[in-house]
């Protein structure tokens, strides 16, 4: 049973199941121990925490004077707790969430800015400020997982730097979900996509957003951005070991052929193997100063194709189940001769998005816009083919979904 207890009552051999307050402003890599150094509990009390969560079923209970409080406060922020995530889980529409993602994206890229302007001064990051941004995220995707992710792909070239950690960041929570892992994990998993890149503020700016092809001299600086990033981290003592070894190691390969280690297989953490995919897709779908970016269909078939020598196999499988075959945005020829593009996934099978209809390519015309939801009984169409939308020369594609 979980109970809240005063930190001075802590005692060696209880189970410390989470600590209150700021999930990183603790000097611990985990939150969930048995105690059996009473300097760890030192240490509790050294950084201003004041209240815990300790689990009886694990470890020692609290001295039955005060169980009576401590039951009621369980009760109470369970009832809390349970309102937040049952208001979250309610699955949202796409158009609704698409209003809440744009201010979340919004606030975001403001908070990511200033958090590379701190980090190129020296100072440290904010970890309430980065608390509550991954918070507003992983919301966002447990309302309508496609919103958020989709939109934060619509960066500008120029914003590249900043809107990628924020994009990194839902895909890691998307993930972690379909990987099933527990919120604490999922949370860890979002803050570890936040400050992925976080050395980039440190590389020269006429490198990071050259126009251009790099030179080899230049690859190498920027090379050398997880290294300075898990330095910086490091530095500053907040972060957790699974955000400093995802900073570090989010450009391994699973063929020993990445960076900068040249690790091999599963001396990858499951977490680095999650950003190494989430990196690349959102890496090749965006727009940068020297490429467009590919479309979202075509960008999983090139990450398929690429997948044996640099993915790890169970991460990338449950990474296509989250975005889809065809990820919203995609550009599709149905078998009518029409085109269309997907504005949704569905739960009945990757290949039956949600797709809105635009233009017949029998007359060579647009059309009047039409939804079609391709999993419901009676669906009397299919999809073909992803298709290229510079081959048809659609300017608009993107607002058609985004509005």
């Amino acid at each position: 049973m979980l109970k809240k207890i005063k930190a001075a009552d802590l005692r060696p051999g209880m189970h410390l199941h989470e600590l209150c307050g700021a999930w990183m402003e603790h000097p611990f890599w985990r939150s969930q121990f048995t105690l059996t150094d009473p300097e760890d509990i030192r240490r509790i009390l050294d950084c201003g925490i004041a209240e815990v969560w300790i689990d009886t079923a694990k470890g020692p209970d609290v001295p039955g004077a005060i169980q009576a409080e401590v039951e009621a406060s369980v009760t109470a922020l369970r009832e809390a707790e349970s309102a937040q995530y049952a208001d979250a889980a309610r699955r949202t529409s796409m158009s609704e969430e698409l209003r809440r993602a744009a201010t979340i994206c919004a606030k975001a890229r403001t908070a990511v800015v200033s958090m590379f302007q701190e980090a190129r001064m020296g100072k440290a990051v904010s970890a309430e400020n980065a608390c509550e941004l991954v918070e507003d995220i992983s919301l966002s995707v447990m309302r309508n997982p496609g919103a958020l992710i989709s939109l934060a792909r619509l960066k500008r070239a120029d914003d590249y730097t900043y809107m990628h950690s924020v994009a990194v960041c839902a895909l890691m929570v998307s993930l972690a979900r379909q990987l099933g892992l527990d919120e604490g994990d999922v949370r860890e998993a979002g803050m570890a996509g936040l400050l992925h890149d976080l050395g980039k503020a440190r590389m020269p700016g006429e490198v990071l957003n050259k126009p251009g092809k790099l030179s080899d001299d230049e690859f190498r600086i920027i090379k050398r951005h997880p290294v300075e990033g898990h330095c910086m981290l490091a530095e500053c003592q907040r972060a957790s070991d699974v955000v400093l070894d995802v900073c570090l190691h989010h450009h391994e390969k699973v063929d020993g052929s990445g960076y900068p280690n040249r690790l091999r297989g599963d001396a990858i953490s499951l977490f680095a193997k999650m950003g190494a995919v989430c990196d690349v897709y959102d890496a090749i779908t965006s727009n940068r100063p020297y490429k467009a970016g590919w479309c979202p269909a075509e960008s999983v078939r090139k990450m398929t194709e690429w997948s044996r020598g640099h993915f790890d196999q169970r991460v990338f499988q449950a990474f296509v189940k989250c975005i889809g075959i065809y990820p919203i945005g995609s550009l599709v020829m149905l078998d009518s001769g029409r085109l269309a593009v997907v504005i949704e996934q569905t739960e009945k099978s990757l290949l039956v998005p949600r797709v809105k209809v635009f233009f017949s390519t029998k007359s060579q015309t647009y059309v009047v816009p039409e939804v079609i939801d391709l999993s419901r009984p009676g669906a009397t169409e299919k999809i073909l083919s992803h298709e290229d939308v510079a081959k048809w020369r659609i300017k608009n594609l993107d607002a058609l979904w985004a509005g």
